[in-house]
């Protein structure tokens, strides 16, 4: 939350600068408190893990939520029973017909990412929703495949598929301190990893615009902020529980299906032993700086939101 500091006061200068939230007297004086909005846009395959794992992260905060269930309107999934999509989510399609508006949107990961992007089934209802947030969401959150993809959409920056999969829980620098969405960070973190795609570092700063985050010497660029689109693309996992890769692990062990032990997962990079969470203060913090960041910036009034 923000502390309320005259304008004038040196202090007031030197706590933005550093990337603390201050807010002026007359900013104070003009908010009102109500539910923030958010949608969770879910590809995943196994829907109510997914659901659980966001709800904690930004449930954790002091500001009341409201969480609504989106899905795409014609993709069915054969892993979450129909009774449970047909009471908890709407499709994209009925959303977008009532014209109501958003404070937060997260578009989720999906296991696709070996498809080109218009090769998608959902691509073209995907692209819609994409230009959509710009006029019924204030922020949007793309997550690993869905930050690649709405990356991708936006500026062209393309993803590459990799000779091996990036797998397990990766050290990555905090390249931009004062960044509000970094607060309270510490000067690097861990984060879990699972892809065999990746965006290419050199490929995003060419992009006017385009803000590097967090970023990794072993699994490259992982946090980018996109001013201009009122929007966050992070390429990786911190909503991952504690045994998220560990079940992914076993999984292709059980299958035959070639995959290297998770780095810097296990202790003693031992798979028999109970893999330990590294990133959850993170993830925490990251979350609440984005819902933070939300309610400091987002229109009282839902029917602003985008003008």
């Amino acid at each position: 939350m923000p502390i309320t500091l005259p304008q004038t006061l040196p202090a007031f200068d030197v706590l933005r600068n550093e990337g603390v939230m201050v807010m002026s007297p007359d900013r104070a004086a003009t908010q009102d408190i109500r539910p923030l909005r958010i949608g969770l846009l879910n590809l995943m395959p196994k829907k109510i893990q997914t659901e659980n794992q966001f709800a904690r992260l930004i449930g954790a905060t002091p500001l009341q939520i409201d969480l609504h269930l989106i899905r795409m309107t014609e993709h069915q999934t054969k892993n979450t029973a129909a009774a449970h999509m047909e009471t908890f989510y709407r499709p994209f399609a009925e959303v977008e017909a009532t014209g109501e508006k958003f404070d937060g949107l997260i578009i989720t990961g999906a296991p696709i990412e070996h498809l080109d992007f218009t090769d998608v089934t959902y691509w073209g209802e995907l692209t819609r929703l994409f230009d959509w947030t710009q006029s019924h969401v204030h922020s949007t959150f793309g997550v690993c495949w869905g930050g690649m993809a709405m990356i991708n959409y936006f500026h062209g920056v393309k993803k590459h598929i990799l000779d091996h999969k990036a797998f397990g829980c990766f050290l990555q620098r905090n390249v931009d301190p004062t960044s509000h969405y970094l607060r309270g960070f510490s000067d690097d973190c861990f984060i879990p990893v699972s892809r065999w795609t990746e965006m290419r570092r050199d490929e995003i700063e060419a992009v006017p615009g385009l803000k590097l985050l967090l970023d990794s010497d072993e699994t490259g660029p992982c946090l980018v902020e996109d001013a201009g689109r009122r929007a966050l693309y992070i390429f990786n996992h911190f909503e991952y529980d504690n045994d998220t890769l560990k079940q992914e692990y076993d999984r292709d062990v059980a299958s035959g299906t070639p995959i290297n032990v998770p780095q810097h997962y296990y202790p003693h990079n031992d798979p028999a032993l109970p893999p330990r969470n590294r990133w959850r203060s993170h993830a925490h913090l990251l979350y609440g700086n984005w819902i933070n960041e939300i309610y400091q910036t987002t229109q009282y009034e839902l029917e602003k939101i985008g003008q």
